[in-house]
């Protein structure tokens, strides 16, 4: 089965960068999660949550806009065309410089998004949506 990300690319759209969420930014579950496993499978409620929001988080950098999407069940995406991001900032604690996670606000023209928290290697993503959206205006 393929990602959310890759059945929304429109014709000649690429991805350039693929974010996730960070597993440093689930300890507490993923904790919880072992301590409580022998408490009559307790901890796997914890685990599967853990696990539901790793997989749940798509975020990515195309040739033509950046893409988010998050939920299990019930999917919401945000999806900005890349000359319409007016900023990506990038907000990181002390834990998330020392584990290289942290949350990213991605504001397009006009409105502002929820940050996404919890993400792995955000300036890796601002970096690749940079670079995108310099290429981009190279096209034009």
């Amino acid at each position: 089965m393929s990602s959310y990300v890759e059945q929304a690319l429109v014709k000649d759209e690429k991805i350039v960068h693929i974010g996730h969420i960070s597993l440093w930014s689930l300890w507490h579950l993923i904790t919880a999660g072992v301590l409580l496993l022998p408490a009559f499978g307790l901890g796997l409620i914890f685990l599967g949550i853990a696990y539901v929001r790793y997989k749940s988080v798509e975020l990515a950098v195309t040739t033509k806009r950046v893409i988010v999407k998050h939920g299990f069940v019930r999917r919401q995406t945000v999806e900005i065309n890349l000359n319409k991001v007016e900023s990506i900032q990038v907000e990181q604690g002390l834990l998330g410089r020392l584990f290289n996670f942290g949350t990213l606000i991605v504001s397009g023209t006009g409105s502002s998004h929820a940050p996404l928290t919890g993400i792995a290697e955000p300036m890796g993503f601002r970096k690749a949506f940079i670079e995108a959206q310099d290429s981009g205006r190279a096209d034009a």
